[in-house]
């Protein structure tokens, strides 16, 4: 390649920490314009779809270098912000960049698919519908629809959020030509927004702070649940849009987003755009082009909603900031709320954190005065904060995990007209099989794990691998008929239940019931406010808003107090005090009853006596004492392989490359504090057939780990012991398995 021509440097989706020298496109010359600009390149046999990283000489000036083969895009997709941010994040996590290129983008614009057009499909009247809409019969669906459109066209986010089975009669109004399906710009639906409540003090308070706030400012708000966070959410971002700015608004899970959904168009007089794993590539590929084109200027979603361009920028909220699944746990394996603080300060935008429990490290950097702490101490209008009773079950029998007290207690709140929830961490019809004469369990072949009971007893399958295979009729081990599910999971709590409760609705919600799209919602449709009875895993202290519900029973939390896991008390305590907050949350006081065989635990005890901040206070004591994030941080190098011993050699080899920190040059000086922990087994030292150890650093200041990894990775990825493992790195791991 002649050394006057510049070569396109492009990260590729690959495993690999470099990038890759090509010449622009047959007829193009290369100019910093192009950087950010998705590429079609071939690489070996196929082809890939990389992002230009930079335009320079290229490394070999001798090379014959591959020419790039076309654009997809006719401009850069990431630039400004979102590519520095970008490059930051694969800074942070030692990630390859083209890895986090693709990670950022739509599985549609990954595959190289155009930037597609961000019309909108709606539904208008035509001509004849407006003269024959007499015609129809009153009351029906087709007349209920007709009536809405004649005002003007209808958008489907909104119809769905409007009128039930709209889709079957909008057919109906097709046949008879009195309505056509259209696409419009997403601007000509803003629907007419509606004002709020009057916000109490607190509240207003922290709206006032927000709104305030003309740049980058970090705030915690730090309120007890139905304390009115979203009212807060909602404010803000109205006034956010009152300026001509986007905001961008996270939660962590998508049983979350319809409600949210609902409520945001609701109130916003603005299109307010969805992005989850739910919808479609297609769905998810315009929402991020809307935003790109600053077409969007809401956009509610789940984790990977962090990278949405957002250039209007003008406030980014993330709602239950605590929540784990904010935390990626394959691939690159970003925090989305961290990154979103990161973006936050990069667009120099407010940033505004949200939970009635707060992490450890959230609270933490509030108290260093990092992050403004904003404060709603009680519960909106009203409602109350629920009692609680804590009922010692030792020596008591059960059925089903259920004690006679508790299932009469949810005879009471039933029989008044209230609903109960019975929550239970573990979902399946039984935690294990056993045999009652030799002792036997069913475990999975290709994990270090027992098998979960589920469908009454007559299949078992694996919460790791999804293994699944019926149960035997008899013991394999000594031929006994006497196999027994031992504990109690979500279905075997739904069918003792409904047989007890036969009058009222049992539903079950779980990752079970809940796999078909919408499922979620139309479970909660349809339980809506009549008497009945909730049986849940996590996903129901997720903050669904249940109005009618009176009791809420916690079962199986004995296992949550004694782990390994250093987070493991502070992920019990807000998993409890969260699920305790969907009781009493309108006018009807709340009650929590908590089963548990040791009722003296000085956690369960902080928390009630003292409340979360009682026990943040002490566990984070506990944290500094012991060298625990947030006082210090952390990096996991995990190694996995069928080999049984491989995972162990590499990251013994790997351990090898780190410097030796307690002498050598003056760059490593900087790593003294770094600390190196195995390799060891990992907690579960076999899962999908994969053996698996691991490798911890720990550090007290994040200079000090990352200039350890910079030193050591180049040469972990040159040993030839990484070939025969499947390794990755963790950096800030939220668990250490």
């Amino acid at each position: 390649m002649p050394a006057s021509e510049l070569a396109l440097k492009i990260a590729l989706p690959l495993p690999l920490p470099r990038l890759f020298d090509y010449r622009p496109p047959a007829a193009l010359a290369a100019g910093q314009e192009d950087v950010g600009r998705r590429v079609r390149v071939p690489f070996g046999s196929r082809e890939l779809i990389g992002v230009v990283a930079a335009v320079g000489a290229a490394d070999d000036p001798d090379a014959e270098l591959k020419a790039a083969l076309a654009y997809p895009d006719d401009a850069a997709l990431f630039h400004g912000e979102l590519l520095a941010s970008l490059r930051w994040l694969a800074a942070y996590t030692h990630a390859p960049l083209g890895e986090v290129f693709a990670t950022a983008l739509p599985a549609a614009l990954r595959r190289g698919e155009a930037l597609p057009d961000t019309h909108v499909w709606a539904w208008r009247l035509s001509e004849a519908g407006l003269t024959g809409l007499a015609g129809l019969r009153n009351g029906s669906r087709p007349r209920l629809l007709a009536e809405r459109l004649q005002h003007g066209s209808w958008g489907e986010d909104a119809l769905d959020d409007a009128q039930e089975g709209w889709r079957s009669a909008a057919r109906a109004l097709a046949q008879r030509g009195y309505a056509e399906r259209v696409a419009v710009p997403a601007s000509q639906l803003a629907p007419a927004g509606r004002t709020g409540p009057e916000p109490n003090a607190a509240q207003a308070e922290a709206i006032a702070a927000v709104a305030a706030a003309d740049d980058f400012a970090p705030f915690l708000l730090d309120g007890v649940t139905g304390s009115g966070k979203t009212e807060v959410y909602l404010q803000a971002i109205a006034r956010c849009l009152a300026r001509g700015k986007q905001a961008l608004v996270l939660v962590p899970e998508i049983g979350l987003t319809p409600q949210m959904l609902a409520r945001f168009r609701a109130r916003l007089g603005v299109p307010v755009h969805a992005l989850h794993s739910g919808l479609s590539d297609g769905e998810r590929a315009r929402t991020w082009a809307a935003a790109w084109r600053g077409e969007a200027r809401v956009i509610v979603g789940t984790r990977s909603a962090v990278f949405t361009p957002l250039p209007e920028a003008g406030l980014i909220v993330i709602d239950e900031e605590h929540d784990a699944s904010y935390k990626q746990q394959d691939g690159i394996r970003y925090h989305a709320r961290d990154f979103a603080l990161v973006r936050g300060k990069t667009l120099d935008v407010p940033v505004l954190l949200g939970s009635a429990t707060p992490s450890l490290e959230s609270l933490h950097n509030a108290r260093q005065g990092r992050y403004r702490h904003l404060r709603l101490p009680q519960r909106a209008g009203e409602a109350k904060p629920p009692s609680v009773r804590v009922l010692d079950i030792r020596k008591r029998p059960l059925e089903a995990g259920l004690s006679a007290e508790l299932r009469g207690a949810i005879r009471q709140a039933v029989d008044a007209g209230g609903q109960a929830l019975v929550f239970k961490n573990r979902r399946g019809y039984a935690p294990v099989l056993i045999c009652h004469d030799c002792g036997w369990s069913a475990h999975c072949k290709r994990c270090d794990a027992p098998m979960t009971v589920h469908a009454g007893g007559r299949r078992l399958q694996c919460h790791h691998c999804g293994a699944r295979q019926s149960a035997p009729n008899a013991c394999p081990d000594c031929a006994s008929l006497a196999l027994q599910p031992q504990g109690a999971g979500t279905e075997r709590i739904e069918a003792a239940l409904a047989e007890q409760f036969a009058d009222v609705p049992v539903v079950r919600i779980d990752r079970g019931s809940t796999r078909r799209k919408d499922a979620l919602e139309k479970l909660f449709e349809e339980f809506g406010e009549q008497p009945g009875v909730l049986v849940g895993t996590q996903m129901l202290a997720k903050g669904h808003d249940l109005p009618n519900l009176t009791l809420v029973a916690v079962v199986g939390i004995d296992e949550g107090l004694f782990s390994a896991d250093f987070r493991a008390g502070e992920k019990l305590a807000q998993l409890l005090i969260q699920v305790a907050g969907r009781a009493g949350r309108a006018e009807k006081p709340g009650e929590v009853w908590l089963q548990t065989h040791h009722p003296e635990h000085p956690l369960l005890q902080t928390l009630i006596h003292g409340g979360y901040h009682a026990f943040a206070e002490n566990e984070l004591a506990q944290r500094e004492a012991a060298g625990f994030p947030p006082f210090a941080h952390l990096a996991l190098l995990r190694a996995e392989a069928k080999h049984a011993d491989a995972p162990m050699a590499f990251l013994n080899a790997a351990r090898q490359a780190f410097p030796p920190f307690e002498k050598g040059g003056e760059r490593l000086v900087a790593t003294r504090g770094v600390r190196l922990q195995g390799p060891l087994p990992a907690p579960m030292p076999k899962r999908a057939g994969m053996h698996r150890a691991q490798l911890l650093l720990s550090a007290p200041n994040r200079r000090e780990l990352h200039v350890a990894l910079e030193t050591a990775l180049p040469a972990v990825y040159a040993l030839p012991e990484a070939r025969k493992v499947r390794w990755s790195l963790d950096v800030d791991p939220m668990d250490l398995y």
